[in-house]
């Protein structure tokens, strides 16, 4: 059975759909003290819960998740976790501070015999769960609502640590050429400098790509660095955060589109994962 988490209803219905599972209708509460709780129904073999964790409540949901259908009769947990928050905290950033990410692994694995998360931030976290952890590659999901019409395009990261998962776009896209912004640090003051890839960009359409916009800063300043003016410009994010005003920054940069799945529920996620989850359960 799928047992969704609140935030992740539409991707636990697609792939209730896809792996032909039954779909829980699981009741979330919330006492007046702030306290929350759930309620599954019976269960039976193994239940698939599937839980984005892109809050701190979210993250306590989840793990009431995972102990209420063991309550409820499953013998076998597997957790889905289509967005893992706090997989940016994959080390101590300073003396005292914790390994977020660690910390989160380690309470999420207690209660599940195996864990799927989708495009982690940090591959690296993988090590910090106790219990099995695989990763799905869902960057090539997002080839797939772009128009078919590209003019010549070229497939843009915002710093070469992503330039794969432009590789990835564009290999599913079946046409165009990849490039990376270069990011440059000031040692001193910690201003960072965006310059413009190496691609001519004059006249061709841009799909500029990451795991992950927040704030939309850094993309809508790499936009911005681009000398020539392109054709059109598409985004396209695997989870889309979108916080503090970044769609309209985005918009303000030039962009025409964004694009995003559904491991986080937002109004840009055009396509789901639930296909590339499906076909690992299914292997």
């Amino acid at each position: 059975m799928i047992v969704p988490g609140s935030s992740s209803q539409a991707v636990a219905a697609e792939l209730a759909t896809e792996i032909d599972e039954p779909l829980a209708e699981v009741e979330y509460r919330r006492f007046a003290d702030g306290e929350l709780l759930v309620e599954v129904p019976p269960q039976d073999g193994r239940a698939i819960v599937v839980a984005a964790t892109g809050s701190s409540d979210a993250h306590i949901q989840l793990l009431q998740l995972q102990d209420a259908v063991r309550e409820a009769g499953a013998d076998e947990v597997l957790t889905v976790i289509p967005y893992m928050g706090y997989a940016r905290q994959d080390r101590a950033f300073e003396s005292g501070q914790p390994v977020t990410a660690r910390a989160m692994a380690k309470a999420i694995g207690s209660g599940t015999d195996r864990v799927l998360t989708v495009s982690p931030h940090e591959p690296a976290i993988r090590e910090f769960f106790p219990v099995p952890c695989e990763m799905l590659d869902a960057a090539g999901r997002l080839a797939e609502p772009l128009p078919a019409d590209l003019t010549d395009p070229i497939f843009l990261a915002p710093d070469r640590g992503a330039i794969d998962l432009a590789k990835t776009v564009r290999d599913a896209y079946g046409t165009g050429e990849t490039d990376a912004f270069e990011k440059h640090r000031d040692r001193e003051t910690g201003a960072v400098e965006i310059t413009p890839a190496t691609l001519d960009v004059a006249g061709r359409d841009l799909v500029v790509v990451d795991d992950i916009i927040a704030t939309g800063r850094t993309m809508s300043a790499a936009i911005d660095a681009l000398g020539e003016e392109p054709a059109r410009v598409f985004v396209g994010a695997v989870h889309p955060l979108l916080v503090d005003g970044a769609l309209a920054k985005l918009a303000n940069a030039g962009v025409k589109a964004v694009y995003g799945t559904d491991t986080i529920e937002r109004s840009v996620s055009e396509v789901s994962v639930a296909p590339v989850i499906a076909d690992l359960l299914q292997d």
